[in-house]
């Protein structure tokens, strides 16, 4: 069977599991380090190519690029760390990393080579996410000390401006160049956005003050962080169709929506329900119904899932949780 017949197989065996309600189990692949003690991922591809960072013997972080069965070390732009946090079709990833100065930048990883990218006008600059055009989102400081969204894009970057407020932060963006993120308003809070190639336009919140972009998919369905009435509790959500929806159905205090794939499955974070303590584990949302990650994989694997930050449309799941107390990356599959 080829790898194309593989990966269709796979995709509809997920989608007959969802028609009949049932919920996908799934192994478990700790993604190891670059040789210090913990890991973890950032985003996936659709060939299963994963970016993240890893500690070091020496280094807090670098970067990684997950490929086959392998991680490599993505090195620095100079500096002490770098951070994956994207990647893209073709394996090119982008993130953050220090120069020799303790400065940092946004990266574009391509081709062997990590390139810091232009910046709003400051000395610093951090890359969130990139698409298969090889766009980049992220955020600058710019030279009045104001961080701001941008996009960079065939070598210029653009400052995407805010809401009416001193801050944003852009955090997704889609195959047509749609930017999400959150920004701040003239009254003080931060709302999510939408950036549709010309202007910004606030996504508004389930009821509070304060909401976040977090990702968007090629249908231009949104995922993220909301407050609800009253800021004592945030819900991941979908804005579909001009509407904002809550996801969260097992009633978390906090909860948030990190990727999103073609067919609209959502993964993220959630406080786990009950006790004193705030408990976060890993979700996934298919099907409406929010659903504990450490539920479907093996009982005593020595696995808790605490964060899903990625999607593929195949369905494989990366994030990061301990492995019997240690920080690692994990793949879901």
């Amino acid at each position: 069977m080829t790898q194309m017949a593989k990966q269709l197989l796979l995709v509809a065996s997920v989608c007959l599991l969802a028609q009949l309600g049932l919920a996908q189990t799934y192994s478990v692949t700790d993604l190891g380090t670059l040789g210090g003690a913990s890991s973890q991922a950032g985003a996936i591809n659709a060939s299963g190519q994963i970016a993240g960072n890893s500690s070091t013997v020496s280094s807090p972080a670098h970067a990684f690029l997950y490929s086959g069965s392998s991680l490599s070390d993505l090195g620095t732009l100079g500096g002490e760390y770098s951070v994956g946090l994207g990647v893209n079709a073709s394996g090119w990833v982008t993130g953050y990393s220090t120069l020799a100065d303790g400065t940092y930048r946004a990266f574009l990883y391509s081709g062997g080579t990590m390139t810091s990218l232009p910046t709003l006008g400051s000395t610093y600059g951090t890359g969130s996410a990139i698409n298969a055009s090889g766009q980049v989102v992220g955020q600058s400081y710019t030279a009045q000390n104001q961080e701001h969204a941008f996009l960079y894009s065939a070598g210029a970057v653009t400052d995407l401006g805010t809401l009416g407020g001193e801050y944003s932060t852009a955090l997704g963006i889609n195959t047509q160049g749609r930017v999400v993120g959150y920004a701040y308003r003239t009254d003080g809070n931060f709302h999510a956005f939408l950036w549709n190639g010309t202007s910004m336009k606030d996504l508004g919140t389930l009821g509070g003050s304060y909401s976040s972009g977090r990702a968007i998919n090629d249908s231009g369905t949104i995922t993220g962080q909301a407050y609800l009435a009253k800021n004592t509790k945030a819900h991941a959500f979908q804005f579909k169709n001009g509407k904002m929806t809550d996801l969260d159905t097992v009633g978390s205090t906090y909860s948030e929506g990190d990727a999103i794939n073609r067919t609209g499955v959502v993964v993220g974070q959630m406080t786990v329900p009950g006790g004193i303590n705030l408990t976060y584990h890993a979700f996934v949302i298919q099907n409406g119904k929010m659903t504990d990650l450490n539920s479907l994989i093996p009982a005593n694997s020595g696995w808790v899932l605490i964060q899903a930050t990625g999607i593929s449309d195949a369905g494989k799941i990366v994030g990061y949780g301990t492995l019997n107390g240690n920080q690692r990356a994990f793949l879901l599959q």
